[in-house]
């Protein structure tokens, strides 16, 4: 099984058009002049999602100070988003991406192995993308404290 080209820091971050929990398709380049904080994980409220998701709520003064937006990406339906956005009071947007397609242009449908059992799913991972649209930062599995330090 092959996996996908992932943007490398100083790489024009993809544009993607996804369903969102703000009740409209969400796109990269609407924020165009601000930074984005692009975080791909597995699946709503489960124990290392929900971690993270909630320290990204917790840090929004520090994003906010640097006007960067924060937006969740799974593969999981907006109805699941909607319910785990209302159970942890996210205060940023989860955008679906069903299809893995947004996933498979940032390199983060990896296969994966539990238990003997081979398949496809979200690789835990964080993009800051700059003012710009080109990638200041990546990280991948150390992001379930929430932030890419500066």
């Amino acid at each position: 099984m092959q996996d996908f080209y992932e943007p490398k820091v100083g790489d024009l971050a993809p544009d993607f058009k996804m369903p969102s929990t703000r009740g409209k398709d969400v796109t990269l380049k609407e924020f165009r002049g601000k930074d984005v904080i692009l975080y791909f994980y597995p699946k709503d409220d489960t124990p290392g999602c929900t971690k993270e998701a909630c320290s990204f709520r917790d840090h929004e003064s520090d994003m906010s100070k640097r006007h960067a937006v924060v937006l969740g990406v799974s593969t999981d339906p907006i109805e699941s988003h909607e319910k785990f956005k209302s159970k942890y009071n996210l205060n940023f947007p989860l955008l679906s991406d069903q299809t893995a397609d947004v996933a498979k242009m940032y390199g983060v449908w990896k296969e994966k192995n539990m238990y003997g059992r081979r398949y496809w799913g979200v690789a835990r991972t964080t993009f800051w993308i700059g003012a710009d649209g080109r990638i200041k930062r990546s990280g991948r599995r150390s992001t379930r404290s929430g932030t890419l330090r500066t």
